[in-house]
C-alpha cells in the first residue's frame, strides 16, 4: 500500500574542482545523464533521474569522508580503510611518511592545498556506492542507477547501506 513512499530518488553529490580534468569530465557525465538519453547510444531511452549537489573546491567534511570510505572499501575486508585513496600522486602531495592519519587530518590538508586530493568524489548516498578520482566509477553509479530505473534490479535485492540520505 505504502511502497510508492519506499522509492526515493539517488541522491548525488559530486565533489569538484574546476581544475581536474577528471573532475570536469565526471561533472558533464553526470549532467549530461539527467538531460539527454542513457544510456547515451539508445536515443529511446529516458535520462536518468536524481539529485545532484555539486560542491565545488571543498573536499568532504570527517564525516562525510568516513561514510566514503565505508562505500569504497569492500565489506569483506578486514583491513581498515586506506585514507591514502583520498589523495593523489601529485607533486605537492605529501610523502609517504607524511601522510594524514585520520580523516580530519585529510580535510585540513586539502584545505591547505586543494592539489592532493583526487577530485572529483562522487557519491551515491542512498545506494552506499562512491567513485574516487575516477570517470569509470562514475560510469558505474549511473549504470546502476539505470538498471534499478530499467527493473534489471529489484530495489529489495540493492543492498541499502544507512548513509546521509536513507
Amino acid at each position: 500500500m505504502f511502497s510508492g513512499f519506499k522509492r526515493s530518488l539517488p541522491q548525488i553529490s559530486i565533489f569538484h574542482h574546476p581544475s581536474s580534468p577528471p573532475s570536469t569530465q565526471a561533472l558533464a557525465l553526470l549532467r549530461n545523464a539527467l538531460s539527454s538519453p542513457y544510456p547515451p547510444g539508445k536515443p529511446s531511452a529516458p535520462p536518468l533521474e536524481f539529485d545532484l549537489d555539486v560542491v565545488e573546491s571543498k573536499p568532504p567534511t570527517p564525516d562525510q569522508l568516513r561514510t566514503i570510505l565505508s562505500y569504497i572499501t569492500p565489506s569483506k575486508s578486514t583491513a581498515p580503510p586506506a585514507l591514502s585513496a583520498f589523495l593523489s600522486a601529485h607533486p605537492s602531495s605529501p610523502a609517504l611518511g607524511e601522510q594524514p592519519q585520520s580523516v580530519k587530518g585529510v580535510v585540513s590538508l586539502v584545505e591547505q592545498n586543494p592539489n592532493v586530493f583526487k577530485w572529483p568524489v562522487v557519491v551515491d548516498w542512498v545506494g552506499g556506492r562512491a567513485s574516487v578520482g575516477d570517470v569509470e566509477g562514475v560510469k558505474g553509479i549511473l549504470e546502476a542507477i539505470r538498471q534499478q530505473r530499467d527493473g534489471e534490479v529489484k530495489q529489495e535485492e540493492v543492498d541499502q547501506p544507512k548513509g546521509w540520505f536513507s
